[in-house]
């Protein structure tokens, strides 16, 4: 792989190198020695327009323990907030010898501009651009899921069958976008849920199922997984809104919902939780909810996207 901009171009063949070699990753953070020389001499900037402490935390760890050289920088208190581009940055980075660079704006497409732009020869790995995508976010919840449901012998399998529920702030989600495209190329089945005003534009034209009932998405999918979204209210005006009682009595997963899952089925939310309004403490701390296990997988699943991009040369594709 030459960049990773998004799920909705990567092949179903790709998606399950990620995820095998993660697997891999995985094993090695087991052992007491924990790091690999794999990335030594290497240079990853960590560069982050918006705030995110724990996908840029997950990334630094992630080449760390690849034994790459780390650079984090924020836009906030650098040139970029006096007026700096975006291509005088990248310029910047080419000069200081970057190979990979992990950026995070909010502007949908700003990973690809980077990657297609000619600024800059590092690899580009998008960790969220506007309300476009955030591929690695949905490696890592396809890995969770794999794992969870295929147990040990998940190597090499897809989701073929599983379905997904995926429910809440749909519009301004870009984990809800890069989940789409990643679970459709590896077989499963995605419902999405969620009030109209929270449903973006031309959803009808995607190959899903759409309902504005949890209720009845529950009763008719009965979905192997459950997928719950962060209400993104620095995206959205009042009007995209219901008040929060409302939603939460509609959209929210609660205790009473949980108790209506089929066996195996298990509940994720990519965080942070807003606790009480998408999902009850109950669900949230259950043992079906996934989420303290999507943090960790993150690490291993971003382990093995800076190892595909960045060792040996890397060829166009």
């Amino acid at each position: 792989m030459r960049h990773l901009l998004d799920t909705r171009t990567l092949s179903r063949d790709d998606a399950l190198l990620i995820l095998d070699t993660a697997e891999d990753m995985a094993a090695t953070q087991q052992r007491e020695m924990k790091k690999l020389p794999t990335l030594r001499g290497k240079s990853v900037v960590n560069l982050f327009f918006e705030d995110s402490t724990r996908t840029r935390i997950s990334f630094e760890a992630a080449a760390k323990r690849l034994s790459a050289d780390v650079i984090n920088f924020s836009a906030k208190g650098s040139s970029v907030s006096k007026g700096e581009s975006l291509k005088d940055t990248a310029q910047t980075l080419q000069a200081i010898g970057a190979d990979g660079v992990i950026i995070r704006h909010p502007a949908s497409g700003a990973a690809s501009r980077l990657a297609s732009s000619g600024w800059i020869e590092a690899g580009v790995l998008n960790a969220g651009d506007g309300m476009h995508e955030h591929p690695t976010q949905a490696l890592l919840d396809a890995f969770t899921m794999r794992r969870r449901l295929h147990g040990a012998a998940s190597r090499g399998k897809g989701l073929d069958g599983v379905s997904v529920v995926i429910i809440g702030d749909i519009a301004h989600s870009r984990v809800a976008r890069s989940n789409l495209w990643l679970l459709i190329a590896l077989g499963a089945q995605v419902s999405l849920v969620a009030p109209e005003t929270l449903l973006p534009f031309g959803v009808r034209d995607w190959p899903v199922s759409i309902y504005h009932s949890l209720d009845e998405a529950l009763r008719v999918e009965n979905p192997d997984v459950v997928m719950m979204l962060r209400i993104q209210t620095e995206r959205m005006h009042a009007a995209f809104f219901p008040n929060e009682r409302e939603y939460a009595r509609n959209w929210g997963f609660d205790d009473r919902r949980l108790q209506t899952l089929s066996e195996r089925a298990i509940v994720m939310h990519p965080g942070p939780m807003n606790r009480g309004l998408e999902i009850s403490s109950g669900a949230a701390d259950s043992p079906r909810s996934t989420v303290l296990e999507q943090v960790a997988n993150g690490v291993s699943v971003r382990m093995a996207c800076l190892y595909l991009l960045l060792s040996g040369e890397r060829t166009e594709g």
